[in-house]
């Protein structure tokens, strides 16, 4: 049986390869939501790491969930974040510097039910999991 987080990574890397190449026009949704693709510096190799993600779009924010398909464990990408909250966004072919925080409570609160209107298995992976999963608000760095 192969590996469940093997798959995912494979999935991933042909999706962010794709969405790259097609300028987004390609992998730009998934199950009907919009995907987004987020580099970080990795917090132990100082490597870029992108990860294609659902998100909403929230003004001039983009919110993103931690959910990790309900594993005990956070995301690599929430933890890089966690330590260094710069990253870049691709939406489409545009590119945008962002800085990284969690939701507050309140937030959370207010956006949550959306992600789970979005796509349901986020409320699946909740279930699935023990830790909370964190909401991530994206914000546009000012040049």
């Amino acid at each position: 049986m192969l590996n469940i987080r093997f798959l995912i990574r494979l999935f991933s890397l042909i999706h962010q390869v794709v969405y790259r190449l097609s300028g987004g026009r390609i992998g730009s949704q998934i199950v009907g939501a919009p995907v987004l693709l987020l580099t970080s510096k990795g917090r132990k190799s100082g490597k870029t790491r992108t990860t294609p993600l659902l998100y909403l779009d929230e003004g001039r924010n983009w919110i993103v969930a931690g959910s990790n398909a309900g594993d005990d464990r956070h995301p690599a990408w929430w933890l890089n974040l966690k330590a260094q909250p710069e990253a870049t966004v691709q939406i489409g072919d545009t590119l945008m510097r962002v800085r990284a925080r969690e939701a507050s409570e309140e937030e959370k609160n207010l956006l949550w039910p959306r992600f789970v209107d979005m796509y349901a298995d986020y409320e699946v992976y909740q279930q699935r999991t023990t830790r909370k999963i964190p909401i991530v608000i994206l914000e546009p760095e000012s040049n």
